[in-house]
Order: structure tokens, then sequence, then C-alpha cells
């Protein structure tokens, strides 16, 4: 697996990529605005030049764009709807510009409607938005959620329906969340559990469909559909937990991005995750790694190497994205 990290890029679009580099990372996700804001200031194109640029200098192996919070595809209401819509589209226009390899979506929540009319329209919101972007080479990678309230895709089941629905493997895929996926019941912690979730993904989307991973440890136990993020090896999930996944063959050119707390010592947390994550790495052969793998990260090779500027990583405590 390709380890990297959520990184802020309050520094700059470059700084992010010279940041994750110099905590251990070979891959990165980040923001390309606040996640907080429905829309954000227009990604420059020398910037995102520069961001290429920086990605291909520092031989990055991966790279995601993480969409913000605020849209819901899969909203019943028709204003939020096309809202939520938009706001995907112009996301995807700004991961096409930064050139990176993923961009990463929470489907969104029924609100009441129902899991099968949510889907529904989960599925209209993507084929809308790859209508609309036809020549588009980022991989749109829906997150698995942890089953808390009205959340759609917390099943691999669920997320096999939308897949099916919208029929372009080359262009959409999936994100797997460790930390959602034991709130929602799946229990990895040994081998043999490891096996029935691998056999299970083989059944459903396929291992070829899992284009990123989050690494997150979990605060809440087994089952919980609770979505609360914790440092590798702090959590329910543990140590032995991440062995099999961190080792496994099939998932050796998938990037796998940690979204675990912060605190005032800024990324050495990450640091300190990477390190384990590394140590737990063991020889097996599971099975070949699938054909559809981004390799390497989709920079510009034409454009030159930024100039260094140097700035002080600024991310919230708590981590990174959910």
């Amino acid at each position: 697996m390709r380890l990297g990290a959520h990184i802020g890029i309050a520094g700059g679009l470059p700084e992010a990529v010279r940041q994750g580099k110099a905590i251990g990372c070979e891959a990165i996700q980040i923001f390309s605005k606040s996640p907080q804001m429905w829309e954000g200031p227009p990604v420059a194109p020398d910037a995102a030049a520069a961001f290429r640029a920086a990605v291909r200098a520092e031989g990055l192996l991966g790279t995601a764009v993480h969409h913000g919070y605020l849209i819901n595809l899969g909203s019943p209401k028709a204003f939020m709807l096309r809202r939520s819509r938009r706001a995907f589209l112009d996301e995807i226009q700004r991961a096409e510009l930064l050139g990176v390899d993923g961009l990463v979506f929470h489907p969104g929540a029924h609100l009441g409607s129902g899991t099968e009319a949510g889907l529904a329209k989960i599925v209209e919101s993507v084929r809308g938005a790859l209508e609309a972007v036809p020549e588009g080479k980022v991989r749109l990678l829906l997150e698995n959620a942890a089953g808390q309230g009205t959340a759609l895709c917390s099943t691999l089941e669920e997320l096999q329906t939308v897949l099916g629905a919208v029929d372009s493997a080359a262009r959409v895929g999936v994100t797997l969340d460790t930390c959602h996926l034991f709130a929602a019941g799946w229990d990895f912690r040994t081998a043999e559990g490891y096996g029935q979730l691998v056999d299970r993904v083989e059944a459903t989307i396929g291992s070829a469909a899992v284009g990123a991973f989050h690494l997150n440890d979990a605060k809440a136990p087994l089952g919980s559909h609770l979505d609360r993020h914790e440092n590798i090896g702090k959590g329910e999930i543990g140590r032995e937990g991440f062995t099999s996944l961190v080792s496994d063959a099939r998932w050796s050119s998938v990037p796998g991005y940690l979204e675990t707390p912060l605190d005032d010592h800024g990324y050495d947390r990450y640091a300190e995750d990477l390190t384990l994550l590394r140590s737990l790495v063991v020889p097996t052969r599971r099975g070949p790694p699938p054909a559809l793998r981004p390799e390497p990260s989709r920079s510009d090779p034409s454009e030159p190497r930024p100039k260094s500027s140097r700035a002080r990583a600024s991310r919230p405590k708590g981590g990174g994205a959910a």
C-alpha cells in the first residue's frame, strides 16, 4: 500500500506536497477549498501547475482531493440536490485542474426518503457529473459510510448498487474507510475476519473498484455506526487490525490516506502513525494487484518544478476529512 495522509493547504498547494513528503508520505489527500463552503475561490492555473510539478518532483505515487462536507447527492429536497450537484461538478473540475488521481466523496443521505430512493438520486448525480465532464481523467471514489442516521453506502451491497448502475469502472470506484467499516459492523481485527471482509469485497464491488483507503482507527465500538477516528493502534481496531490490510498484495499500488487526529505537534502524529503502519507490514501473497490502478500519480511531466516556499502546516487538530 502507498501510505500517506490528508494534508492541509494553508501554506499553498505545492507546500502541502512538500509537507507530506517530509513526514514520509507516498501519497497525499487534500481539500481544494474549505470543506465547510459551497463555493471557494477558483484554483489559479499557475497554482495548479505548481502543485502538479511538486507532485512530480517529490515523487508522490498517489493524490486525491476530498470533496466538501455540505454536498448531499442523495437528498430528496430539490433545491439541496441541485446545489449539491453544482458543487460536486465544481469539485470535479477543480480536481481535474489539479491533476489528481481521485476525488473522494461521501455519497449522501436519504433524509427519510428511503434507501432505494436515495441510491437512485446518487446514481443520477454521478451519471450527470460524468456526462458533464466526458473527457475527465479523475476517478470518482465513493466513500463508505459508518451508517449513522440516514447515511447511504455503509454496506458493500449499497456501494455495489451504485457502481453497477453507473457502469463506468474506469471513472468511478470506491474509497474504503477502516473506521467506517468497523463502525458499520465489519470486524477485520483477525486474519480470519479480514479474509471474510476481502471475500465480500470481491463478491460485491470487486477489488479493482477500490481506488483508495482511509486508514483510521476507531474510538467507538464495533457496529456503533459512529464516525469517530482515532490514531493507529490507539482505538478499538488496534494494531493487529491493520496488519493484514497493509500487508495485502492486492493493495500494493493503492493509496492509503491517514485522517487520524492531530494535536499541537502538527503532523508529528501522522509521522508516528505512518511509522507504525510500515512496521506492521509482513510478507504475504493474497493475490495479484488488480488492473485498474493509477501508476504513478497523474502529474504533468512537462512542467518545471516550482520555487520552494516553506510555510508551517495549518490544519484542524481533529484530523482530516471524514
